[in-house]
């Protein structure tokens, strides 16, 4: 089979029931994401996939990698902030393989439309691990209109030149996507496009919003602001853009073979509905780490179908590399495992044990089957998710035997990797100073 053009289209802070073919309600204006629930409807569809971290930059070092975050310094920053302009330690060190240059070495052409959040130029940036073309924000969170960073730096890049753009930064990135294929269709080499929306991160603001930009100038967190009516409008921003970009690919004849995969970063944050999971960002229960996955590819991926496969962000990296013929470093051996299989056939199902490990509130989790091992502030859990996905019943005291198992599995898991340096960070932007807790 030829080899597949790929779009690896990652929201930002996007809640598990926030798409209608994730159960998410109507908003007053109507659908919430018609096209990604129309992808979702012409393929894949996973219930029990997971974000490497429930936190942003470290699942983008395993998407870039296809290897646990936590063999690298940069991911233990929970996550990197914009205080780490001019660090030399904390970013995506060139020198590793990552998923675009092992595509690039293997004949395709690379672009990343959208944030990148590994590290700053002069010593990382997406030029520098694999990408010809770049454009987006650096850092982790910026204005839609100003293009500002939470320090007020400008911050958006062309390559690795700081330029102005006037524009709703969503639709400015779904408008270079659409150029991009566009062009790529001239070319006879396969391509591989990252387009990582900012949204539907803070701040709260659509396209109608511009006002908006001069409030939070000095607070990008917008502690006072935004609702669930915004956030459903800022999703629906990105699913149109996510549809200008289908179309374009349709119309250049280039749909059919074009694996297209949407994910989020991690779990929801303020206004997410992350129904039936507890939490979200910076959390291990599930409303902090599973997240929708969605895979499209007509030319491989029947219609209609729905995976309970488990698997994480790096899983779907090496994915790609599989597809696309692309041999991994054997001095960086890959930790994703290849989903391939699943793909050609929905009802594939093979074992994959799942770990999370963070610095915030000492979290570890690990799930295997069925089962879920947790541990919270100290406090250890043992959840049976497909029976309790809210995670409110523990078993642990009924099943002791069971939580020492998966217990003992987590922590020759954790042998394997890195200790947390002393001096990794932890950046909450809110507390229950500014909002109630549940």
């Amino acid at each position: 089979m030829k080899r597949p053009n790929i779009v690896f289209i990652v929201a930002d802070d996007l809640g598990y029931a926030d798409l209608g073919c994730y159960g998410g309600r109507e908003a007053a204006f109507g659908p919430v994401s018609p096209v990604l629930d129309r992808l979702a409807a012409g393929g894949l569809k996973f219930t029990e996939g997971y974000a490497n971290s429930p936190v942003c930059s470290p699942t983008r070092f395993a998407l870039m990698t296809a290897r646990w975050q936590y063999h690298l310094r940069g991911a233990a920053d929970e996550p990197i902030s914009s205080k780490s302009r001019g660090s030399q330690v904390l970013g995506l060190p060139p020198e590793h393989p990552t998923l675009p240059s092992l595509l690039q070495a293997s004949g395709y052409r690379t672009a990343l439309i959208g944030k990148w959040h590994l590290g700053y130029p002069p010593a990382f940036g997406p030029l520098r691990s694999g990408y010809e073309e770049f454009f987006g924000p650096m850092a982790g969170g910026v204005d839609y209109f100003s293009h500002c960073d939470s320090r007020g730096v400008h911050d958006l890049w062309f390559g690795e030149e700081a330029r102005s753009e006037e524009g709703y930064l969503t639709d400015l990135l779904s408008r270079r996507a659409v150029d991009y294929v566009q062009r790529m269709a001239q070319q006879d080499a396969p391509f591989f496009l990252s387009l990582h929306y900012t949204a539907p991160h803070w701040p709260w603001e659509t396209r109608e919003d511009r006002a908006v930009a001069g409030e939070v100038k000095d607070n990008l967190f917008h502690l006072h602001g935004g609702n669930i009516h915004t956030y459903r409008r800022m999703i629906h921003h990105m699913d149109e853009g996510i549809g200008w970009l289908v179309e374009a690919l349709r119309a250049q004849g280039q749909l059919d073979n074009t694996l297209i995969v949407f994910t989020s970063d991690n779990g929801g944050e303020r206004f997410s509905d992350n129904w039936p999971l507890v939490g979200g960002k910076m959390d291990l229960t599930e409303g902090g780490i599973r997240v929708p996955w969605i895979a499209h590819w007509p030319a491989m991926i029947a219609p209609g179908g729905v995976s309970r496969q488990h698997c994480m962000t790096m899983d779907w990296s090496a994915t790609m590399l599989d597809l696309a013929g692309a041999k991994p470093d054997a001095a960086y051996p890959l930790d994703g495992v290849s989903l391939a299989p699943v793909l050609r056939d929905a009802g594939h199902r093979f074992a994959r044990p799942l770990h999370w490990r963070m610095n915030h509130r000492g979290q570890r989790a690990l799930r295997d089957g069925d089962w879920k091992y947790l541990r919270v502030d100290g406090n250890d859990y043992l959840f049976n998710i497909p029976a309790d996905a809210r995670e409110r019943a523990n078993l642990g005291g009924r099943q002791p035997e069971r939580l020492a198992a998966l217990r003992a599995a987590w922590e020759a898991w954790n042998a394997t990797m890195p200790a947390i340096p002393e001096d990794a960070t932890i950046s909450l932007g809110y507390s229950y100073k500014d909002m109630p807790q549940r």
